[in-house]
């Protein structure tokens, strides 16, 4: 049970990201970097917007160090 109300939660929190592509924040241990992210604790949404599509490119459990993702 608590697994699928994670994934609704996490499923309307990216949902807004197709009205708002550029909501999230940009990577805070990678400013340089074109990458945005969206928390739905306790998990980082790592994401890229190019031209109309957003990719979700990692998924970072919060407690752990992120390494850089690829450009």
């Amino acid at each position: 049970m608590a697994a699928q109300e994670y994934f609704l939660r996490a499923k309307r929190v990216l949902r807004r990201l197709e009205q708002f592509p550029e909501s999230g924040r940009y990577l805070p241990e990678f400013p340089d970097l074109p990458h945005r992210e969206i928390i739905v604790r306790p998990y980082r949404f790592v994401y890229r917007v190019m031209g109309t599509t957003v990719w979700v490119v990692t998924v970072w459990h919060g407690a752990r160090q992120p390494i850089r993702p690829a450009s």
